[in-house]
C-alpha cells in the first residue's frame, strides 16, 4: 500500500536559519523555533505569520504546546527554559536550568514538555499526564511514572543516541527516532498488577542517516518521521513499512502531525521543519 502526500505551501517568512521544532496545534495553528533563536506563530491556511517574539541570542532547541495551543513552552541552547503565552504576546516566566548553586552538577535542559493538565513540565510527557519519557545519547529509553517518581521501564532498543520521541494518543504506544538510522515502536501499556507493557514490538527501517524527528497520527495508525537524509517518511503501524517517502531540500529536523483527526478515507496532513528555515504543509490527496 502506498500513500500520496501533497505539498500544500511554504511558510510566507522563512527563519534565516534551521527550523528545530514544530507544533500543530488544536488551535490549527503551527508554531516553530529556530535555531535564528526566533519562535513563530503560523496560519495554517495561509502560511502567515501571525504572533512571533523578539528572538533569543542563541537558537531554540526544543518546544511543547499545551492542548489549547494558548501557551508554548521552549528551551534555548544554552538551557533558558521560556513560556510564552501566545494569546496574550507576553512572557509568562523562565527558568534558568544551567544556573548553579554550590556545587550543583545538573545539566542544563535541551528538552521540555508541558503538563497537558497544566502547571506542570519535564522531558517528554505522555498526553494523559501520568507518564514522562527521557532518552539517553548511548541509545536508552526511560519511562518515569509521575505519581510514584520511579522508573516504570527501561529498553535498550537502540545502538545510538535517541533523538526522538512520540506518545500514541492513548498513551499506550511510544515511538523512539535514532541515529542508527530506526524508529522503534513499544508496548508502554501497564497492566493492573502495574507491570511495564512488552517493550519493543516493531522495528521501522529505510532512512540512510539519522531518524531526527517523529510522530504519530491522532488515530494511531500513522507515523511520520523526518531524517538527515533529506527525506519524510510515512508509516503505516499496523502494516510495519513505510507508505509515502517526500524528498526534501535538507535535514528534517521536525515533523508533527494535525491533530484534528483526518476525514473519513483520508491520511490527514503534517507540517515539516527543516535546515532550509522553512515550514511545510503537506496533506493526503482528499486531506482538508
Amino acid at each position: 500500500m502506498s500513500l500520496a502526500f501533497l505539498h500544500a505551501h511554504d511558510c510566507a517568512e522563512p527563519h534565516s536559519d534551521a527550523v528545530w521544532a514544530v507544533s500543530w496545534t488544536n488551535a490549527d495553528t503551527v508554531i516553530s523555533v529556530s535555531a535564528d533563536g526566533s519562535i513563530k506563530q503560523w496560519d495554517s491556511n495561509s502560511g502567515q505569520v501571525s504572533r512571533a517574539r523578539p528572538p533569543h541570542t542563541l537558537g531554540l532547541v526544543s518546544l511543547s504546546v499545551d492542548p489549547t495551543g494558548k501557551l508554548a513552552l521552549y528551551n534555548t541552547l544554552e538551557g533558558l527554559t521560556c513560556l510564552w503565552d501566545v494569546e496574550e504576546e507576553q512572557l509568562k516566566g523562565s527558568f534558568e536550568s544551567y544556573a548553579r548553586a554550590g556545587r550543583e552538577s545538573t545539566e542544563p535542559s535541551w528538552s521540555v514538555s508541558l503538563n497537558p493538565q497544566g502547571g506542570t513540565y519535564a522531558s517528554t510527557g505522555s498526553p494523559d499526564g501520568s507518564r514522562v519519557c527521557m532518552s539517553s545519547e548511548t541509545g536508552q529509553v526511560y519511562v518515569f511514572d509521575i505519581a510514584t517518581s520511579s522508573i516504570q521501564a527501561a529498553y535498550s532498543s537502540h545502538a545510538m543516541a535517541v533523538r526522538s520521541l512520540a506518545w500514541s494518543a492513548d498513551s499506550n504506544l511510544l515511538l523512539s527516532a535514532s541515529e542508527d538510522k530506526r524508529l522503534i515502536l513499544h508496548d508502554v501499556r501497564v497492566s493492573s498488577s502495574g507491570k511495564a507493557g512488552s517493550g519493543a514490538v516493531a522495528t521501522f527501517s529505510g532512512h540512510s542517516s539519522w531518524v531526527l524527528s517523529t510522530d504519530i497520527s491522532p488515530d494511531g495508525r500513522l507515523a511520520v518521521s523526518g531524517s538527515a537524509d533529506k527525506t519524510v517518511k510515512v508509516w503505516d503501524i499496523a502494516a510495519r513499512a513505510a507508505v509515502s517517502t517526500i524528498q526534501d531540500q535538507g535535514e528534517v529536523w521536525s515533523v508533527s502531525w494535525r491533530p484534528k483527526p483526518p476525514a473519513h478515507g483520508t491520511a490527514g496532513a503534517y507540517v515539516t521543519g527543516g535546515e532550509d528555515g522553512l515550514v511545510r504543509w503537506w496533506r493526503s490527496a482528499g486531506a482538508g
